[in-house]
C-alpha cells in the first residue's frame, strides 16, 4: 500500500475518505490547519498522523509544496484548493515525486447545463468566482498531465451532502426552514416553475470515487470524472419527496423570479440564484466505464438520510415558527 496525504481531510467527503483510506491499508497523514473533528468519529482515526499547516500562510511564503514533499507522500489528495496559482505551487514541489495526484472539483466548471446529461467532453462556460477558478485548475492540472507527464486525476462532485451538516435544500439554498415548512405541510415558495435541477452526491459515494481512481491509476490518470448520485432531481420533485418523509403532501406555490427574490434573505437569493443558474445534470457513464464508480445513494436517499439524523439529533426543529416564507 502507499504513503497518502490528505490536504483538507477533516471535512465533508475526509469524514468518509480517511477511513476508507486506512481500512484498505495505507499509511494516511491528514494536512489542516486546525485541529478540526470530522463530522463522525471513527477507530480509523487512530491510526492517521495529524498535521498542521496553514495552507495560505505556507503559500504565502513559499514553503507549502515543501512541507507537503517534506511527509513523503506517493499519493497526494487535494481537498482544498481554490486557485490555479494553488495547484501550480503543489505541482512544481510535487512533480517526479509522487504517483498520483487527486484534486477535488466541482461540476460546476461547466457552468449553465446546455444538453443533459452533461458530459466531462461538453465545453467549459463556468460564471462565478469559484466555478471560474476550479475550471481554471482542472485545465491547468489536465494540461501538466498532458504535457509534461504529471499523474493528476480531477474528481468532479455535485452537491455534497452527509449526516452532520444540513444539505442544500428544495429551494435551492441553505435555510433549514424549507424543510421545517414542507415537514408541517405549510406553504414553500420555489422560484419560476421549479423545473430547475440540482444534483446531490453522497460524501461517502466521492470518497468511493477517491478510492477507485487510486485503485484504477492508469484509466484515472490525466482525466476528469463527474462524481454525482446517478440521477438530477427538479426543485419540484425534491419538494414533493421530502414533504412525503414526514407524511405531507407538499404546499407549492411558484413565483416569477423577481417576486421570489423580493420576499427573501440576500443569503437565500445568492445561494439558489447560484444553483439555479447551473441546474446541474450530469453523467456518471465515464466514471462508470473506466473506474467502476457505483454510487450506492440516489439523491434522495442521499438528503433523506443527512436530514433524518439532524431532526432526531435535535439540530432540526421542526416544530413552530420556523422562520419567514420559505
Amino acid at each position: 500500500m502507499s504513503r497518502v496525504v490528505v490536504i483538507g481531510g477533516a471535512g465533508h467527503v475526509g469524514t468518509y475518505l480517511v477511513p476508507r483510506l486506512v481500512e484498505a491499508g495505507h499509511d494516511v497523514a491528514v494536512v489542516s490547519r486546525g485541529r478540526h473533528q470530522p463530522y463522525q468519529p471513527h477507530a480509523a482515526w487512530n491510526e492517521v498522523e495529524r498535521v498542521t499547516i496553514d495552507r495560505s500562510a505556507a503559500e504565502a511564503d513559499g514553503s507549502f509544496g515543501r512541507l507537503i514533499r517534506d511527509l513523503e507522500p506517493e499519493i497526494v489528495i487535494d481537498m482544498i484548493c481554490f486557485t490555479e496559482e494553488s495547484a501550480r505551487h503543489l505541482v512544481e514541489a510535487l512533480a517526479g515525486r509522487v504517483q498520483h495526484f487527486l484534486h477535488c472539483g466541482t461540476v460546476w466548471v461547466h457552468g449553465p447545463s446546455v444538453e443533459v446529461p452533461t458530459t466531462e467532453l461538453q465545453p467549459r462556460r463556468p460564471f462565478g468566482e469559484y466555478g471560474i477558478r476550479k475550471a481554471q485548475i482542472e485545465a491547468y492540472l489536465l494540461a501538466e498531465a498532458r504535457r509534461n507527464g504529471f499523474p493528476a486525476t480531477i474528481l468532479h462532485p455535485g452537491h455534497i451532502c452527509g449526516i452532520g451538516w444540513l444539505p442544500l435544500n428544495p429551494a435551492g439554498n441553505f435555510n433549514p426552514a424549507v424543510y421545517a415548512r414542507l415537514a408541517r405541510g405549510e406553504e414553500v415558495l420555489l422560484p419560476n416553475l421549479g423545473l430547475e435541477t440540482v444534483h446531490h452526491v453522497h460524501a461517502d459515494d466521492v470518497a468511493q470515487a477517491f478510492m477507485q481512481a487510486i485503485a484504477n491509476w492508469r484509466a484515472a490518470v490525466g482525466e476528469a470524472f463527474h462524481v454525482v448520485s446517478p440521477a438530477a432531481v427538479t426543485l419540484r420533485g425534491f419538494a414533493e419527496t421530502a414533504a412525503s418523509w414526514f407524511g405531507e403532501e407538499a404546499n407549492l406555490r411558484y413565483l416569477p423570479w423577481d417576486e421570489w427574490r423580493a420576499l427573501h434573505s440576500e443569503e437565500d437569493v445568492a445561494a439558489t440564484s447560484d444553483h439555479i443558474r447551473h441546474s446541474p445534470n450530469c453523467s456518471i457513464e465515464k466514471a462508470r466505464r473506466l473506474i467502476g464508480y457505483q454510487p450506492r445513494y440516489t439523491s434522495f436517499q442521499t438528503v433523506y438520510e443527512a436530514v433524518m439524523w439532524l431532526v432526531e439529533n435535535g439540530k432540526l426543529p421542526l416544530e413552530g415558527q420556523a422562520g419567514a416564507a420559505a
